[in-house]
């Protein structure tokens, strides 16, 4: 009797290695790799070029890795539907694999759509988790344990895999998605190869700093793990990064060194957790977590806005943060969230339109956390500390000497020091005045959203907001409180820093 093919569909989850779905796949037979272009996915205003070439690298890492097993990577450009309706006239019947996707609202609609026509079709569509992220959750009460357990779990290896028999025409996989008008841009490289580079890296030698150079943006490029990109394509797992960094604890010889590996193992935990509340709620991206917060009058305004994404606000240290972010595609967590708060509270601007623009030029764009912190920042969630940042403050704190500001807004290279700091002793031709009042907006800003807070709904819409979304404190009666720590469980609250854009 001939085998059912099994079609496994590969969406962010660029990788052989550790790949549930596929694994379970090759143990029911023959299996054809497919990759789906989808053009309307692409031009989503939440995607970019970065995203599609670091997406890019590890297809074509895939494809090589595939071709040692000797398969080919099915390539198809289009619609999700006409080409499963394509590959069903071709083989009949198959069986369908993928991994439980948590993306934007694009994906979440598109996958609907996949799952309401393999019901009409008869198709058995299969999909794994790749990550701590559990589809319909009940609750959070045992969520840390879940994602112990599935942290824990031995990674799995490349699978044996057959190859279908026929095999339909490929098709070629494109420079540019069409309709999609990217020009190429320089960036960190994608695939697994690259990956497994980053992560060797930061274990060795690279993170041993982390702990304490993440928060500069002098520091950070370097002592940060850079390893968001590849959790976001797949080309790595959150469970195989999880174990190499738990392995490198055990070898670490010194005292800082191990708390290094231990913040950063921490935030592996976090990754999923704030994954886990676009699972939850997939309305994310576009209502506040905290519905109260919907009341704001945040306004568009073309001028702040567009002079915020391009790093001419008239403040220094804002506009160095967000040119390096526009030529490099990453800055670090700590100038992610000023720019963010910046945006929210002394501009005002929506944090839909900031967040979008952000979405675009971060190379490691994961909805879930992205969206997640935007309002974490914004203020907006209800369940989280107040935090408007001085970017004053953050300049002087975090580039005392002016370097990263000089680099990178070089018509200031030969301002003097003070005035990099304090923009009202700047005058120069060639830079604009800030944007407003830093004091006086984020004053407003905070008079505004204390009027939210003292509502009479206010703290019972806050509670169902945690009952759903927030995190949970350690199970109490746990033996081994130094064991249990190092077995990175959840800390007891959600802070501010979760430092997750690594």
């Amino acid at each position: 009797m001939k085998s059912q093919v099994n079609i496994v569909w590969f969406k962010r989850d660029l990788r052989l290695h550790d790949h549930p779905a596929l694994t379970e796949a090759a143990q029911h037979g023959p299996v054809l790799p497919l990759f789906i272009v989808e053009p309307g996915y692409w031009q989503q205003p939440d995607h970019s070029v970065r995203h599609w070439q670091f997406c890019h690298d590890s297809l074509l890492d895939l494809q090589q890795a595939l071709a040692q097993q000797g398969l080919p990577l099915l390539i198809r450009i289009g619609d999700i539907g006409q080409v499963l309706a394509e590959l069903k006239n071709f083989f009949g019947h198959f069986h369908l694999w993928s991994h439980e996707e948590t993306g934007n609202d694009w994906t979440y609609q598109r996958d609907r759509n996949v799952a309401r026509w393999c019901r009409e079709k008869g198709i058995t569509w299969t999909e794994r988790p790749q990550n701590g992220v559990v589809r319909r959750l009940r609750n959070r009460d045992h969520w840390a344990d879940q994602w112990n357990q599935r942290m824990q779990a031995p990674a799995l290896p490349v699978p044996a895999i057959r190859a279908v028999e026929p095999y339909p025409t490929n098709e070629h996989l494109p420079s540019i998605p069409p309709g999609t008008g990217f020009q190429p841009c320089k960036q960190q490289p994608g695939g697994r190869e690259a990956g497994l580079r980053c992560l060797n890296s930061f274990l060795s030698s690279r993170g041993r700093d982390y702990r304490f150079a993440m928060s500069s943006p002098n520091t950070a490029y370097a002592a940060c793990s850079r390893l968001s990109p590849h959790l976001c394509w797949g080309s790595l797992s959150v469970r195989e990064v999880y174990q190499a960094a738990l392995q490198a604890l055990e070898h670490a010889q010194t005292a800082a060194w191990k708390r290094s590996l231990r913040s950063f193992i921490s935030r592996l935990y976090w990754h999923c957790h704030f994954m886990q509340k676009l699972e939850d709620r997939p309305d994310l991206e576009w209502a506040p977590i905290h519905p109260l917060f919907a009341e704001l009058d945040r306004q568009h305004d073309t001028e702040r806005l567009e002079r915020w994404a391009s790093g001419m606000t008239g403040w220094p240290f804002v506009d160095a943060c967000m040119r390096a972010l526009n030529s490099r595609g990453w800055i670090n967590f700590r100038m992610r969230a000023m720019l963010t708060s910046v945006a929210s509270y002394q501009l005002w601007l929506p944090w839909q339109e900031s967040g979008q623009i952000l979405a675009r030029t971060f190379i490691d764009y994961e909805p879930g956390i992205h969206w997640s912190q935007i309002q974490m920042q914004s203020g907006t969630t209800g369940i989280n500390a107040l935090r408007v940042y001085n970017p004053f403050k953050q300049g002087v704190d975090l580039d005392p000497e002016g370097q990263f500001i000089r680099r990178w807004v070089p018509e200031l290279a030969d301002a003097p020091l003070s005035a990099l700091h304090e923009p009202r002793l700047l005058k120069h031709s060639q830079y604009p005045t800030p944007l407003v009042d830093l004091s006086l907006s984020a004053r407003s800003a905070k008079q505004k959203i204390a009027s939210i807070h003292h509502h009479p709904r206010f703290k019972e819409l806050s509670r169902d907001v945690y009952v759903q979304l927030g995190s949970r404190k350690r199970s109490k009666g746990t033996k081994g409180r130094t064991a249990k720590r190092r077995q990175m469980a959840p800390a007891k609250a959600e802070g501010p820093q979760m430092n997750l854009w690594d």
